[in-house]
C-alpha cells in the first residue's frame, strides 16, 4: 500500500479482534513511526503494551475511581481490543527543544504508527479520556511524576466488510497562502 492510499483509507475502527501485532511486530512498526520529525532525536515518549489480564487490571484501576453505577462499563472499556498501547509523554525538562515541540514529536509517532498498522492490515483507534487523568492508572502503569499519559491505541484486526473508501480531501486552497517578502506592485488602472 502506498503512503497516500494509507493516509486516505485509514479509519478509526471501533470493533477490533485478534490477531493484533505481537510485541516484536509492534516494535518493528514503531521503528518506522519513530522516523517522524523529532528535533534533537529526544524520543520524549514511551509505549506500554497491555494484553489479556493486564487490560483487565487497568480496567479495575480505572473503575475504582468511578461512581459505583459506572464501574462495570468503565472496566469493560479496556477490553475493546486485544492490544492496548498506552502512549506516555516523557518530556526532557530544561532542554533547548521546548516541551510543545517534544509533544508534537510524540504525537507524530502515534499517527505514523497508526498508518503503519493500517498498511499491515490492522485496525486501530486513538483513545483518550478518563485513563489520561487517572491517578490510579498512572500509578499502575508506573508513570514518573514528570510523565503524562497522552492516550492509547486500541489495536487489532477490524471486522471484515468493505474496505474503507478513499477520503476526499476537498478544496483546501483557502488553507494555503504564498508569502512574498517583497510587495508585488498592484497595477494602476490607466484612464482611457
Amino acid at each position: 500500500m502506498d503512503v497516500m492510499t494509507a493516509v486516505l483509507t485509514r479509519r478509526s475502527r471501533q470493533t477490533l479482534n485478534e490477531p493484533a501485532p505481537c510485541d516484536a511486530e509492534f516494535t518493528y512498526l514503531l521503528g518506522g513511526a519513530a522516523a517522524a520529525p523529532d528535533h534533537g532525536s529526544l524520543r520524549p515518549w514511551r509505549w506500554i503494551l497491555l494484553r489479556g489480564e493486564d487490560r483487565e487490571a487497568l480496567g479495575v484501576s480505572l473503575a475504582s475511581e468511578a461512581p459505583p453505577e459506572q464501574r462495570d462499563r468503565i472496566a469493560g472499556k479496556t477490553l475493546r481490543a486485544p492490544l492496548m498501547a498506552a502512549l506516555v509523554f516523557s518530556p526532557m525538562a530544561g532542554h533547548k527543544v521546548p516541551e510543545w515541540e517534544q509533544l508534537a514529536a510524540a504525537s507524530s509517532v502515534a499517527y505514523g504508527l497508526m498508518l503503519l498498522l493500517h498498511s499491515r492490515g490492522y485496525g486501530s483507534i486513538w483513545r483518550t479520556g478518563r485513563m489520561c487523568e487517572s491517578g490510579a492508572a498512572h500509578e499502575l502503569l508506573g508513570l514518573a511524576p514528570t510523565e503524562r499519559l497522552l492516550g492509547s491505541l486500541d489495536i487489532g484486526t477490524a471486522d471484515g466488510g468493505e474496505p474503507p473508501a478513499r477520503r476526499r480531501t476537498g478544496d483546501l486552497a483557502d488553507h494555503v497562502s504564498t508569502f512574498a517578502s517583497r510587495p508585488v506592485p498592484v497595477p494602476v488602472a490607466v484612464p482611457v
